[in-house]
């Protein structure tokens, strides 16, 4: 059994990262200098992939505008996502805009192992036949599964990490026309996740109007769907929930910590807007709809770092939006520079899910093929 320490206070245990270098009870009880280690392993694995340590905050730079990263892009420089740019003093998208979207696609055949499957039409038929094709799974149709190639976080756990190639590459680029006809007859559902949407939304949205257009226009279902970290600005939250009560899709928002300091050190970044952002959706659109949910969330049980404590604040925000708003908590599996942990025990599943299910009333653990 591997054993990992803490660089501040010595600890050893195999549910200790020693590449993030820090456990969680110092995290916890000595931010600053658990901070300051943790910064340093952000900037070392991002600068493999040619992006900035931190979101830049040049005072004479240029504002990006379209995560909550809330760049000031200084000339010369490129924002956290690696693909806004600032070439003598204007700044330049490489990906995000309408024309030019950084991502992959492809289809995925329904019923599929979306977080959101024990309750989404595709899945089951729920609102059905309003927002589904069949009373049970819609088998013979599929989910438009889109790969965005950019975040506006870092975690060091990352599960899809390899998205920072389509970063640092720039490609490949597709327009949203193009990809918006790829929502053909047999896509019933389209799902944009990454990386993550929130830093390229206007070429999300322009995709998802452009494909409802289509669908209203041959009478067909097609439900938008999202998996995101949620650090996307208001103006644009809220126009994909729009999007998501009116197709009879949801949104699936990766709580990822409740304790801030806890995101910056595993994420690079606060959690404040995430937390925002999840209870201005659900106070103003989960009762629209809460027999088909236009809203979710999920949190990864990392080993050693999220813990019932961590899960329990975070039922509790959830329950005082709403407690049948669905709570899905996903078994770790080790990738990228956390990959020294082992996947998530059983027992730590169990105690998250009983903490959780104290505060709200559709609770379930996902993954457990992956539970140890």
């Amino acid at each position: 059994m591997l054993l990992g320490q803490c660089q501040i206070c010595g600890v050893q245990s195999p549910i200790i990262s020693s590449r993030l270098g820090v456990c969680l009870r110092c995290i916890r009880e000595k931010p600053e200098e658990a901070l300051r280690i943790t910064d340093e392993v952000h900037a070392e694995s991002r600068g493999v992939f040619g992006l900035p340590p931190k979101p830049p905050r040049n005072p004479d730079g240029i504002s990006c505008g379209v995560c909550s990263n809330n760049c000031k892009i200084g000339s010369g420089e490129k924002g956290f996502c690696g693909l806004v740019f600032n070439i003598g003093g204007r700044l330049v998208r490489m990906g995000g805009t309408a024309e030019k979207g950084v991502l992959q696609w492809y289809y995925d055949p329904l019923p599929t192992n979306c977080v959101a499957w024990w309750f989404c039409p595709g899945c089951t038929g729920a609102g059905y036949p309003k927002y589904a094709y069949k009373r049970g799974a819609e088998t013979g149709y599929a989910n438009l599964a889109v790969f965005y190639g950019a975040c506006s976080l870092d975690c060091l756990y990352c599960q899809n990490w390899h998205y920072r190639n389509l970063a640092a590459k720039l490609g490949p680029v597709m327009s949203a026309e193009s990809l918006a006809a790829k929502a053909d007859s047999h896509v019933s559902c389209i799902c944009f996740f990454g990386g993550d949407p929130s830093v390229q939304m206007p070429h999300v949205l322009k995709t998802s109007i452009q494909a409802l257009v289509k669908a209203k226009e041959d009478k067909r279902i097609l439900r938008i769907c999202w998996e995101t970290n949620g650090y996307w600005k208001d103006k644009f939250a809220l126009k994909a929930a729009e999007l998501s009560l009116e197709s009879g899709g949801n949104i699936k928002f990766d709580l990822k910590t409740w304790d801030d300091n806890l995101n910056r050190a595993l994420c690079g970044v606060s959690n404040k807007q995430t937390l925002d952002s999840f209870k201005m959706i659900g106070e103003k659109f989960f009762r629209k709809r809460p027999e088909l949910p236009v809203l979710t969330a999920s949190t990864l049980l990392v080993p050693g770092y999220i813990d019932a404590k961590e899960v329990g604040s975070l039922a509790r925000l959830i329950a005082s939006i709403d407690p049948e708003i669905p709570y899905t908590l996903l078994a770790f599996y080790p990738q990228y520079v956390m990959n020294d942990l082992p996947t998530t025990r059983r027992e730590q599943a169990n105690q998250c899910y009983d903490v959780a299910n104290k505060y709200l009333e559709r609770v379930r653990i996902g993954n457990v093929n992956l539970l140890s």
